[in-house]
């Protein structure tokens, strides 16, 4: 493996253009994103595409818009109506084959763009009326080569509860492709199963089983495709939302492990702590934060090596806001 394509410490991720403050788009201008440049930025790095220019439409250029049928629209310049579908489909096909190469851990698109939205793209009938059914032709292209990574759209990140989600994903992703590139083995595979346990279970309980009944297996035959199954199985268990009810589950269930070590009083403390945000009085960052310092007292080594603690990097404070 090149240099270039090793896994570096922070996750890379790829991103349109425009959302980083390119002027690239077909007006000359940009979508700078705040949060992305500002915040996220310091922990990744970012990978910028913006396919209406690299497929050569310039800037400033003609406005495009997906035009036909909603599964298989074609691109269509506004005014001079050029067809733009082979060149961007030839295009995608090519890019995304070299962004595969870079072992992305996560792509932010462009909502409502007919090259990078994810959802909701407009596309025009015959008779000019539009829907919102459409997927834009670069997303689908990345989407159908990449299945398991994580994808979102920079209008959805406004959604704290989403924002949360997806860059939790982004390191679990970079995690678990760390772990394929420093020869895993059945015990590693173990290792690493055990860490993200209550994490998983935050998010769906029924794939932490199935992903248990996989790591069973590693060692009794060959290790490739039970590794093939588990970044599949994990990617899609961490995609399941995490709910105020698991998360009051998984916090329930590593107080059992160190409850009977504090006092009375203080474990009724923690106790209502819980329950204040199973109802949703409390950010998830209160409990965790009083967890963390009697994990720091007590030294319980099972959880001290939980993701669940810290999936992401603590300075994003993106749990005191779920």
């Amino acid at each position: 493996m090149s240099r270039e394509m090793r896994r570096t410490e922070k996750p890379r991720v790829g991103i349109s253009a425009c959302l980083l403050g390119q002027t690239v788009r077909y007006d000359g201008g940009h979508k700078r994103d705040q949060f992305l440049t500002h915040v996220l930025g310091r922990y990744v790095d970012w990978v910028p595409v913006c396919p209406e220019l690299e497929v050569g439409m310039g800037v400033p250029r003609e406005p495009v818009r997906l035009v036909g049928s909603t599964k298989d629209p074609r691109m269509i310049a506004e005014h001079s109506h050029t067809d733009w579908t082979e060149k961007m489909q030839a295009y995608a096909r090519r890019r995304v084959t070299a962004l595969a190469s870079m072992r992305l851990d996560g792509y932010v698109f462009k909502k409502d763009s007919p090259s990078c939205g994810v959802e909701r793209v407009r596309v025009y009938g015959m008779h000019g009326v539009a829907t919102r059914e459409g997927k834009g032709l670069f997303a689908r292209a990345l989407t159908d080569r990449i299945p398991l990574l994580p994808t979102e759209e920079e209008g959805r990140l406004s959604d704290l509860r989403l924002r949360e989600n997806f860059v939790e994903r982004i390191f679990a992703h970079h995690r678990w492709q760390r772990l394929l590139e420093e020869r895993p083995s059945p015990r590693r595979l173990v290792e690493f199963h055990a860490r993200h346990k209550l994490l998983l279970l935050a998010h769906s309980e029924s794939h932490l089983r199935r992903l248990g009944r996989l790591v069973a297996r590693a060692g009794k035959g060959p290790l490739p495709p039970v590794l093939q199954q588990y970044g599949a199985v994990f990617m899609q268990g961490l995609s399941v939302p995490a709910t105020t009810r698991k998360h009051a589950n998984a916090l329930e269930h590593m107080m059992g492990y160190f409850s009977r070590q504090i006092e009375s009083g203080e474990r009724a403390e923690l106790v209502e702590i819980v329950r204040e945000y199973r109802r949703g009085r409390l950010p998830l960052g209160v409990p965790i934060t009083l967890i963390h310092h009697y994990l720091n007292k007590f030294r319980v080594a099972y959880l001290l090596k939980q993701v669940y603690l810290d999936p992401d990097p603590r300075e994003l404070m993106l749990r005191n806001h779920v």
